[in-house]
């Protein structure tokens, strides 16, 4: 069900980054008004043959000091080795092997997980060839000699790391157990919603195999329904300065929202609605999850009549990109309205699978064309043919139209009003895709 999560580590200046963006390529697209994408784009969906992954750069600000860089190495290691299924550890054939390579090749090979190892710079094999030799010496398996900049020896390193993928998990397939991501910054309370959940359905808890990265998967009996709920607390950094907590913040969030059907986006009402919540909750908008937004910490608020609708709408309005999201007002704490969660959870989940009659669809689409026409270009005007819903989670609708270049975002959004007006689709994003067919083929 999930994606392989692949971790780019490395030290500074030994080409991170320039390999994570030519592997990223052309997929990572920056949507302006969803905050989900970070300015220094972390992660990437990424595809190799047939096999789909996600893409993490764990590379931060370059210290000065070498005593800064090994200690800025072990937190990237402790990133990868936390939130990685394979590690990709680069290294300088220019520089040689030095100290910190050996020292982080360690802690790496103690981790447990894969490790492909790439000897970056290595623009002539007749010039370098011999020298990735001398990388063996880290004792973690073949060096892949590459060229990031001259994308030389990419297609060996890629097919390297997808071997350690292992087959599609069918099981997973079989799992119809909702997963629910427990997303937001750091000391929101995210731990305490699941602590809360557990003391009142008093729950083994229990960590399912396969999970030793930082979210901790918890499975809780509510209803007769398994639910399991994956926490991305745990913060252990001490005293890391901000813009690093939100790499690392962000870099968990992904791994856990990848992996679950809906997502809870926990925001402290006392501190109210931050850029860095608008970000994480832009990460489960791009992938298509279900949203709901939970304001925790509701009991230390001073409240009236008129509280929660503008609170609602001062949080509407920061994350404007998502209007679908649903809403709820809870205390970990207290334990207020912490039932009404799971009443949340399955009407978002059944918007995510509902799947609407072609006909229906085809209805709602000739009604909305009379009211409002489409756009138009130069004298020719976009004709819509026919629009069937392919995929869920999220819902998928492809439209047939003559140009696809005459296709406008606020066009789009009318027709998805419509649609919503018709069926809810509440908690959930409805995704659209257009196909070009001629008038003649209709």
């Amino acid at each position: 069900m999930s994606k392989p999560v692949v971790a780019i580590v490395g030290r500074p200046n030994v080409g991170k980054s320039t390999l994570f963006n030519v592997l990223a390529g052309d997929t990572i697209s920056i949507v302006k008004d969803t905050p989900g994408v970070t300015r220094d784009r972390i992660y990437a969906d990424c595809s190799w043959l047939d096999r789909n992954f996600t893409l993490i750069d764990t590379g931060g600000i370059e210290p000065d000091s070498s005593d800064v860089i090994l200690s800025q190495m072990r937190e990237q290691a402790e990133i990868a080795i936390a939130t990685a299924d394979v590690i990709v550890f680069i290294v300088d054939v220019r520089q040689g092997l030095v100290d910190s390579d050996s020292k982080v090749a360690d802690m790496l090979r103690k981790s447990k997980k894969p490790i492909v190892l790439a000897v970056n710079k290595v623009d002539s094999f007749q010039k370098f060839g011999n020298d990735i030799y001398e990388f063996y010496n880290l004792g973690i398996g073949d060096p892949f000699a590459v060229s990031a900049a001259s994308r030389l020896g990419l297609g060996d390193l890629l097919d390297e790391v997808i071997k350690h993928f292992g087959e599609p998990e069918s099981e997973d397939e079989e799992d119809d157990r909702p997963r629910i991501a427990i997303v937001g910054k750091p000391n929101v309370g995210k731990s305490s919603i699941i602590n809360q959940l557990l003391g009142e359905n008093r729950v083994i808890v229990s960590d399912i195999a396969g999970t030793t990265r930082d979210a901790v998967d918890t499975e809780i009996f509510h209803n007769g329904t398994e639910y399991i709920f994956i926490d991305t607390a745990g913060l252990r950094r001490k005293n890391k300065i901000k813009e690093e907590l939100e790499r690392y913040s962000i870099i968990r969030t992904v791994t856990a929202v990848e992996r679950a059907d809906v997502v809870v986006v926990v925001i402290d009402a006392e501190e109210g609605v931050t850029e860095q919540d608008a970000k994480i909750a832009g990460i489960a908008h791009e992938r298509g999850k279900g949203i709901i937004v939970a304001v925790n910490k509701w009991d230390a608020i001073e409240k009236n009549d008129k509280t929660i609708y503008e609170y609602t709408n001062k949080i509407k309005n920061t994350l404007s990109f998502m209007p679908y999201a649903e809403y709820i007002f809870i205390s970990a704490k207290t334990g207020q309205r912490m039932n009404k969660l799971y009443e949340l959870i399955d009407m978002v989940r059944q918007n995510q699978t509902l799947r609407v009659a072609t006909g229906v669809l085809n209805e709602i689409m000739t009604e909305a064309v009379a009211l409002q026409q489409p756009p138009s270009d130069k004298g020719k005007r976009l004709r819509l043919y026919y629009i069937t819903q392919v995929a869920v989670k999220p819902p998928t609708f492809v439209i047939f139209v003559n140009d696809k270049e005459l296709t406008h975002f606020s066009y789009t959004r009318y027709l998805e009003n419509r649609i919503r007006e018709a069926f809810g689709f509440k908690g959930t994003s409805l995704k659209f895709i257009y196909r070009e067919r001629s008038g003649k083929d209709q």
